[in-house]
């Protein structure tokens, strides 16, 4: 007999471990051998330990990130130290302990610490040379021929290739084609030019995920046209894919509760004990679209009003889910939102009021595992005055 949901008495999450690794899986076969997955921390630190020994690598792109993966026993060496900031002295400390972790290059700037560095320490460093995107990431291509160029300067960093990402939530296969082609001229005129064999070429495809009802891609179709797209490149290197939500959302489900019912001028309104500061969906657009959630314990019964959703933050902008069809609905009932397992939690705005933060549970074959207590911001908010 599978176990009840968690009896909290508070808005939680939920992510299933068991429907992670099933979705790594699923990509794992749907991609080219030479495809190895990188996982993006960002988008949810609480599930880093389960992907250890089931994926290549984890992108870390802060101080904290990598404590945290230190912590969950990630080897060094499947890091990928990335961020557009790289704190001087963390990676001071880093490249100290000689730990086998791969750099990202971001900069000249980027580039002339991480070179002074390792003849500093006399460590040999792995980097990748993150291609701009036009945007504040990454530099340009004129800059990363220098560098290949005049690379036997550089003998203590090992340039394994490049690094290039330009977004998230792409459904298109031409888009698709037209960044890899890009990378892989790019690769061609670096080995013709400059005799530079890439090792290897790391990519943020920023595969979709269905947030909203009517969403409708064909995954498998997607996944595919990708696979000829990598298949048919010039340059046979090896392709570490770097993915967050794609991999991650599946796994997750925020449950909140109904804490009070009211009508307003004709309006029918839900007040939950959650709201915007524990749910974030990437396009909401202020509850334009509706999410994917069901009343538990409810879903198969008729619907009988148009309900707004509301959180409990005393904002206008508070708004989760507009004219939604509910069955009868009462203070007390739990709703429970989907794909919430990306970005979710991290990109919330967890100190606006100073309300608590949500409890985590770890789903593992039908066993809730508590790894989080909630627990409330009011401390965190309070200013640090000394008291005489």
């Amino acid at each position: 007999m599978n176990n009840p949901i968690p009896n909290s008495e508070t808005a939680f999450y939920v992510f299933d471990i068991d429907r992670l690794l099933q979705r790594a899986a699923y990509l794992k076969k749907m991609l080219p051998e030479r495809v190895e997955l990188c996982y993006a921390v960002k988008a949810n630190t609480f599930i880093i330990g389960e992907f250890i020994g089931k994926i290549g690598r984890f992108e870390v792109c802060s101080p904290g990130e990598a404590e945290i993966c230190t912590a969950l026993g990630v080897d060094d060496k499947d890091m990928v130290i990335s961020g557009v900031y790289k704190t001087p002295s963390v990676i001071e400390k880093m490249v100290a302990e000689h730990d086998g972790r791969i750099y990202t290059v971001e900069s000249l700037t980027q580039f002339e610490m991480l070179r002074s560095l390792s003849e500093k320490y006399d460590r040999i460093l792995p980097v990748l040379l993150r291609l701009t995107n036009d945007s504040q990431f990454g530099m340009d291509s004129g800059e990363i021929k220098n560098i290949i160029a005049e690379r036997s300067k550089y003998k203590n960093l090992d340039i394994h290739g490049l690094q290039f990402f330009s977004g998230t939530q792409k459904t298109s296969i031409k888009k698709l084609k037209r960044e890899v082609c890009k990378l892989d001229e790019l690769l061609t005129l670096l080995r013709e030019e400059y005799g530079f064999e890439s090792k290897e070429l790391e990519y943020g495809s920023g595969f979709p995920v269905a947030y909203f009802e009517g969403e409708d891609t064909d995954e498998e179709e997607l996944l595919k046209g990708f696979s000829d797209i990598i298949d048919s490149m010039q340059n046979k290197v090896k392709i570490v894919l770097e993915l967050g939500r794609s991999m991650a959302a599946c796994c997750g489900s925020y449950y909140t509760h109904i804490v009070d019912i009211k009508h307003n001028k004709g309006q029918n309104y839900i007040l939950i004990d959650g709201g915007m500061h524990h749910l974030v969906y990437f396009g909401q657009h202020m509850a334009m679209k509706q999410p994917i959630f069901s009343v538990c314990g409810k879903e198969n019964k008729p619907n009988t009003a148009e309900w707004n959703i509301c959180g409990s933050l005393c904002s206008m902008n508070d708004i989760v889910a507009k004219q939604v069809p509910l069955p009868d609905v009462s203070i007390g009932d739990l709703l429970c939102f989907e794909n919430t397992g990306a970005y979710c939690m991290t990109e919330c705005i967890s100190l606006f009021l100073s309300r608590e933060i949500p409890a985590v549970y770890l789903k593992k074959a039908d066993e809730y595992q508590l790894v989080r207590k909630s627990f409330e911001t009011s401390a965190l908010n309070m200013p640090n005055i000394e008291r005489k």
